[in-house]
């Protein structure tokens, strides 16, 4: 019995051993598991570092002055709350009887080269206004945005690489020759909605299929690069000095496409956030042609391949949402709202005021935006301002609001912002600049215009 005793008391204590032995081997395995993300993360960074010089470099080999994190060119206030530190100035001037272009901002810009579908390269232009690492970001004066990161392997993105002289090379292309042509759309049945969906749409610019705004480096890094210039032409965002503000695509001499100071101008869009308006930013390039050729930007089929469509959170993207049928006067000195009003402006002067639900310092901030339109069921005359997404949501509780009936998901997806909207399929790249408050309005920072 003595020996029974000895025995179950031996395999006992060899259990709990054995037992802690694997607990302590498993809680090895978490550190080390922790350790090398964290050594991966580091290694990233430093090369990150590495290709930040690489572009500062590019724009003082360019004749521009790089952006210095330690002594930046511009330091804002909080009132004017700037998201892009880099920015080289803005003019809030928002009277397009007096500034025909409205708001604008001048960014700094890169040279690089895009690959053409025959394999040969194109020497192009670009700006850059977010990053997915912190030390990039930081290092170069544009957005911390970890969450573009969700975009590689989606095939969404692209990939570059840098050649001998430090300049990346892109795998696709943009094409800036095409002319930008909009027809508003006829009244429906029921007449509640007018000019939008338009009746013709043709973007002004056209991307092949290879290229994304989503760029992955050899780093790992993503960053948001948007082309605005090649010797195709330039990106409609850029305006004509002279005449309604809108770009003359041809002229590679626009003084607002300073080549030779690695600076460029470009139209700020404004739009509501939190209730707050001056909601401005910049439209870049679009998944779909109706909305490239609505706001002025680069129609580039590949950014719907970005995940996850519909959805938030999760994926690499965030819902934004436009009217279809806004209000087209301004009866209360709050303006004018819609996707309708878009487009039956001539001639862009007025652009389509949305609504967002964050702003560049929440961390769930994505520059690519899962446009989910919402369209009124009440008269013109009766149509609020949309000015938050709460109050879209409750709108939309009440039946004041309706999922458009052209959403290319009819469904509701669930997400922490809305479980009423439904989604068009349509994804818009538009960085977040700047939201002022109403005394900044009418002034001007920095060096607005190029020399």
């Amino acid at each position: 019995m003595k020996n029974l005793k000895t025995i179950l008391l031996t395999l006992f204590v060899t259990s709990i051993f054995i037992a802690c032995s694997n607990d302590d081997a498993a809680v090895i395995e978490d550190q080390a598991a922790v350790k090398e993300e964290a050594d991966a993360k580091s290694f990233q960074s430093i090369r990150a570092l590495r290709e930040a010089k690489l572009l500062l470099n590019s724009i003082r080999r360019d004749g521009g002055t790089p952006y210095n994190v330690f002594n930046p060119a511009l330091r804002f206030t909080p009132e004017q709350n700037v998201f892009l530190p880099s920015v080289l100035g803005i003019d809030y001037r928002i009277d397009r009887s007096v500034v025909p272009a409205g708001p604008t901002a001048r960014f700094p810009m890169f040279q690089g080269w895009e690959t053409l579908p025959d394999g040969s390269r194109r020497k192009g232009y670009y700006v850059i206004t977010e990053a997915s690492n912190k030390v990039m970001a930081k290092k170069l004066g544009v957005i911390f945005s970890p969450r573009m990161a969700a975009s590689v392997g989606s095939g969404g993105e692209q990939r570059a690489h840098w050649n001998r002289r430090g300049r990346l090379v892109f795998e696709g292309s943009v094409d800036f020759s095409p002319k930008r042509s909009l027809v508003a759309g006829a009244a429906s049945d029921d007449g509640l909605l007018f000019g939008f969906p338009p009746a013709e749409a043709n973007p002004g610019a056209i991307a092949d299929s290879k290229w994304s705004s989503y760029v992955v480096l050899p780093s790992g890094v993503v960053i948001n690069a948007q082309l605005v210039a090649n010797s195709t032409g330039i990106h409609d965002r850029i305006p004509n000095p002279n005449g309604n503000g809108i770009a003359d695509q041809d002229d590679l001499n626009n003084p607002n496409l300073a080549i030779d100071q690695a600076s460029v101008v470009m139209q700020l869009l404004d739009g509501w956030q939190n209730g707050q308006p001056y909601y401005f930013h910049i439209v870049t390039d679009t998944s779909d042609p109706g909305p490239a050729a609505i706001e002025l930007g680069v129609f580039a089929p590949r950014l719907a391949s970005l995940p996850t469509f519909g959805l938030f959170p999760g994926g690499s993207m965030l819902p934004f949402s436009p009217t279809a049928n806004g209000r087209t006067t301004d009866t209360d000195g709050f303006g004018v709202q819609g996707l309708n009003t878009a487009s039956l402006s001539d001639q862009q002067a007025q652009d389509p005021t949305n609504t967002f639900p964050i702003d560049p310092r929440d961390s769930r901030y994505a520059p690519m935006w899962d446009a989910q339109v919402t369209e009124f069921t009440i008269p013109e005359a009766e149509r609020p301002i949309l000015r938050s997404f709460d109050q879209v949501n409750q709108l939309l509780a009440d039946g004041t609001l309706i999922p458009f009936r052209g959403n290319a998901n009819p469904s509701p997806l669930a997400n922490s912002l809305s479980d009423l909207l439904t989604a068009t399929g349509a994804i818009i790249n538009c960085p977040v600049i700047t939201q002022p408050e109403a005394s900044v309005i009418g002034t001007q920072i920095g060096l607005p215009r190029n020399d």
